[in-house]
């Protein structure tokens, strides 16, 4: 097979029939750009590489040379794996695609169009939807802010007219609908330059799960790369599926929020590390009082205040982290 000029890479652990139907969909796609599908494995335990090896479209990639699937012996987590494929590709190109999602017959074409459309966009993204049809958020503001926080936690939101709120606050309050640069999106479905790879690194290792997707188009930003959102492609996304095996709800939310610390610590000066934590400390005290005076449910809130807490401690006590993992190792970069 020709030197591919795009590849498209998917991470898979224990999505039985999902990994299939995604593989699926890239086949049937219209994509004139010679490609190939790498997909890493990270020892899974379930059929999911059985079914793929079994359906007639990945025979049919295996055959023309357009299918490669590599075996992990431990689970490496989403960054680590991603790396591992961007070391095994040297295409122009590199489109990173959850195993629970299917593109689009034209999706992956478009997103091409796009970045070869001008040379500063170091990444691109599509319209993600729900199984439902629905938009899925995909694009957040980036790194936070103290008023951020309290216009969307307190719903100070409210007293925005909704335009500017979507422009502002972007997120679940952005309708998703227009071409744009955004701060980050998540790496769901992520068309990334080979030379941005190159120049930057990878994903940073340092974060098994969440936020870093926001890390790496963050360091984009950081080196004058465009991330620029298009919802002219499209792609579904089931959204979880791994995660909701591997950790319960309560393990979750506890990593969902120390990366997000984590990745605060890289990309804000000390005193806006500081002010960020004394905001969501305020908002989430707030919010279980409001709860406690009307008798509604705490839920997780107790959970999330004893989390806040333990970040602006750790804030207040200059623990802070200048530089995204300086081992290049762990950013995908080779020595």
């Amino acid at each position: 097979m020709p030197h591919p000029e795009l590849s498209i890479v998917i991470v898979n652990w224990n999505t039985k029939d999902l990994l299939r139907r995604c593989v699926e969909s890239i086949a049937a796609s219209n994509i004139p750009t010679q490609f190939e599908v790498v997909i890493i494995d990270n020892a899974s335990h379930d059929e999911s590489l059985a079914l793929i090896r079994e359906s007639s479209c990945a025979q049919s990639l295996l055959a023309k040379q357009q299918l490669r699937i590599v075996q992990n012996s431990e689970n490496l987590g989403f960054g680590r794996a991603n790396n591992q494929a961007f070391a095994l590709t040297k295409s122009p190109f590199v489109f990173l695609l959850n195993p629970d999602a299917q593109v689009e017959p034209d999706a992956i074409e478009k997103l091409l169009q796009t970045i070869r459309s001008n040379g500063g966009i170091g990444a691109c993204g599509p319209r993600i939807l729900n199984a439902d049809g629905s938009t899925q958020t995909s694009v957040y503001f980036s790194p936070p802010s103290p008023w951020h926080t309290f216009l969307w936690q307190l719903k100070l939101y409210l007293m925005l007219p909704g335009k500017l709120r979507g422009e502002l606050l972007l997120g679940t309050h952005w309708t998703h609908n227009r071409r744009r640069d955004v701060p980050m999106m998540i790496g769901a479905a992520l068309l990334v330059r080979r030379e941005v790879i190159d120049k930057i690194g990878g994903f940073d290792e340092q974060f098994e799960m969440y936020s870093e997707d926001h890390e790496w188009c963050w360091r984009m930003r950081k080196s004058g790369w465009r991330v620029v959102f298009d919802p002219s492609a499209t792609v579904t996304h089931h959204g979880g599926v791994s995660a909701t095996k591997r950790w319960s709800n309560e393990e979750k939310l506890r990593m969902r929020l120390d990366s997000g610390f984590k990745f605060e610590q890289l990309a804000l000066p000390r005193l806006k590390l500081i002010a960020n934590q004394i905001a969501n400390y305020v908002v989430v005290s707030t919010q279980i009082a409001g709860r406690q005076i009307t008798g509604g449910e705490i839920g997780d809130l107790r959970l999330i205040k004893k989390i806040h807490t333990e970040h602006l401690k750790r804030a207040l006590k200059r623990e802070h982290r200048d530089e995204p993992s300086s081992d290049s190792a762990h950013r995908g970069v080779s020595a």
